[in-house]
């Protein structure tokens, strides 16, 4: 007895197989994400999904959610987080350490050369502990290295009082936070350091100097008063006196003396009282300060 044909294949489209003693055995079913999709049955209209389909090339994986779902993983550099105080936009950090709060502020300071000098400033943004320790330690070498010229004298005073609005300034800041450094230590005020004592230099050089001014003043006076014959007291010239002079003619020294003496050099013709009058000819003039009031000119006719 031949057998009969077989039917047509398998297939999304192949009908029905009836049963029979020759039907095959069903092949067992892979399981698993990749198992191949069955053609759907008789009165299915889809055919069943797999419970996990391979992700295409391309795709990202889906995002699951749920209770257990795992937290998303952070990038390669998350960001950071900033201090305790965030620093405002626009709000300058100390040029120093990189602090804040900070103020923009120029410190000055000065060198004294005998004829040469130098300006020498500071400029930036200062926190509290930088701008303090700029200003004690500027303001602390100009008191020993700015009093070296004629003029560094008046300019020193001047930039240690230029100083002081910055130092005010620093010191309504709050405490400083947030540098890359540790702050400028402020020290010692300036009044507790030693160069404050030069300070004192030039006070006391002006307090010594005006009383020493006036005792020479007073001494040199003095002196004029106590000067020789011819001076100060020079003797009032009366017409026929006769006189000598001790000295050479461009400095007098006419001294009064009697005519019938050995010494008698000069004798006194007359006074020059009027605007445009002159001694005669060969009469010499005495010195103003020998005639009436020290303002008339005397005329002198040498005796030998």
């Amino acid at each position: 007895m031949a057998t009969p044909p077989p039917p047509h294949g398998t297939g999304p489209y192949a009908g029905p197989q009836p049963p029979g003693p020759y039907i095959s055995p069903q092949a067992p079913q892979i399981s698993g994400p990749y198992a191949p999709q069955q053609a759907p049955g008789v009165g299915e209209p889809y055919a069943p999904q797999a419970p996990y389909a391979a992700p295409q090339a391309g795709t990202p994986y889906p995002q699951q959610s749920g209770p257990y779902t795992a937290p998303p993983q952070a990038g390669p550099y998350p960001p950071q987080p900033h201090g305790l105080y965030a620093p405002s936009p626009g709000s300058p950090a100390c040029g120093i350490c990189g602090a804040l709060p900070a103020v923009p502020a120029t410190v000055r300071g000065h060198q004294g050369f005998l004829v040469l000098m130098r300006f020498l400033s500071r400029r930036g943004a200062f926190c509290r502990d930088c701008g303090l320790a700029s200003v004690r330690d500027m303001s602390a070498k100009t008191l020993w290295q700015g009093w070296w010229g004629p003029l560094s004298v008046a300019i020193t005073p001047l930039t240690l009082l230029m100083n002081i609005g910055p130092a005010g300034r620093f010191r309504k800041l709050a405490a400083p936070t947030g540098g890359f450094r540790p702050p400028l230590d402020p020290g010692k005020t300036l009044l507790r350091r030693p160069e404050a004592l030069l300070f004192l230099v030039p006070m006391v050089f002006v307090a010594v100097a005006i009383p020493v001014l006036m005792v020479i003043g007073l001494l040199a006076g003095g002196d004029q008063g106590r000067a020789g014959p011819g001076v100060e007291k020079a003797p009032t010239l009366a017409i026929g006196a006769c006189v000598r002079n001790d000295g050479d003619w461009e400095d007098q020294d006419l001294q009064v003396t009697d005519c019938g003496a050995t010494d008698a050099q000069y004798k006194v013709t007359r006074r020059l009282e009027k605007a445009g009058s002159t001694c005669a000819d060969g009469e010499l003039y005495a010195h103003l300060k020998y005639g009436p009031g020290g303002t008339t000119v005397s005329c002198l006719k040498p005796l030998r």
